[in-house]
C-alpha cells in the first residue's frame, strides 16, 4: 500500500466508518490532489486506479466526484467516467480577469458595509494566515488565503456576487495554489494581504479595490505561465503517482 493509501488509513482509524464521513475524507484527498497537481487537467480518475494507489474506496469516491463536479474540479461524462476539468487557455483568462472585478467590487462594497466583527474576522483569518507562512504550510495557507478572500467578497453583502465569486474561484483554485510555490511570490503575496487589510480596517474602498485587483492580476501572470507549461506540444495529460 501506497505512504498515501497509508496516511489515509491512519486518519480513519478509530472513527465511525459512515458513508458520509468517508465521502468527506474521499473528497478532501482528490481535491488536495488535484490543487497539487498530483490529477493533472485532463486526467482520467480511474476508480480501480484511486483504490489501489490511494485506499479511496469505489462508493465514497463516486459521491466525491459529484462534489468536485459541482464545484468545477472535475468533468463527469456518460460512458466516459471522471476527468479533472481542463480550460482551454481563453477559458482560465476569462476566469482570472471575471474574478479581478468581483475581487474590486466586492472590496470596495466590504469597505462599506462590513462589521467590525467582520473586519475582525478576517484580521483574524490573516495572522493565521502569517503563521501558515512561516511554518512553510502551502496546504494551510492557502485555504486561510482563500477563506480571507470569500470573507471579503462576503462582507460586501450582496449574495448574487458571493455565489459566482465561489463558482469562479473554484474553477482556478489549482493554478493559485501552485502559484505560491516560489517563495519570492508566496513574500509578495503576504504584504500585499497586509495592505489588503490596512484598507479593509480604514474602509478606504477605492484603495482596497486597487490592491485586490492587482493582486489576481499578477495571480494570472503566474496562472498563465503553469498552464503553458503543462500544456506543451505532445505532453500527455497524467496522474502522478505518489512519492
Amino acid at each position: 500500500m501506497s505512504e498515501v493509501a497509508c496516511n489515509l488509513s491512519d486518519e480513519v482509524e478509530g472513527l465511525p466508518q459512515t458513508r458520509g464521513l468517508a465521502t468527506v475524507q474521499a473528497t478532501d484527498r482528490l481535491r488536495e490532489m488535484i490543487l497539487d497537481g498530483r490529477l493533472r487537467p485532463g486526467a482520467r480518475i480511474s476508480e480501480r486506479y484511486m483504490h489501489e494507489a490511494f485506499g479511496l474506496s469505489r462508493t465514497p469516491l463516486r459521491e466525491s466526484l459529484k462534489v468536485l463536479n459541482a464545484e468545477g474540479l472535475v468533468e463527469l461524462a456518460p460512458n466516459r467516467g471522471a476527468m479533472v476539468t481542463k480550460l482551454s487557455l481563453t477559458d482560465l483568462q476569462a476566469a482570472f480577469e471575471l474574478l479581478a472585478t468581483l475581487d474590486g467590487t466586492g472590496g470596495a462594497y466590504a469597505c462599506e458595509r462590513a462589521s467590525d466583527a467582520e473586519i475582525a474576522h478576517i484580521a483574524h483569518l490573516h495572522d493565521e494566515m502569517v503563521i501558515q507562512f512561516r511554518q512553510r504550510d502551502l496546504q494551510r495557507y492557502f485555504r486561510l488565503n482563500k477563506d480571507i478572500h470569500l470573507a471579503i467578497v462576503d462582507a460586501a453583502a450582496n449574495p448574487a456576487l458571493s455565489r459566482v465569486y465561489r463558482s469562479e474561484c473554484a474553477r482556478v483554485d489549482r493554478y493559485r495554489y501552485s502559484g505560491n510555490r516560489d517563495l519570492e511570490r508566496w513574500e509578495r503575496s503576504i504584504r500585499q494581504h497586509e495592505q489588503m487589510l490596512d484598507a479593509l480596517r480604514t474602509r478606504q474602498g477605492a484603495l482596497l479595490r486597487e490592491i485586490l485587483i492587482a493582486h489576481r492580476q499578477s495571480g494570472w501572470v503566474l496562472a498563465k505561465a503553469l498552464y503553458d507549461a503543462e500544456n506543451v506540444d505532445g505532453a500527455e495529460p497524467m496522474v502522478r503517482r505518489p512519492e
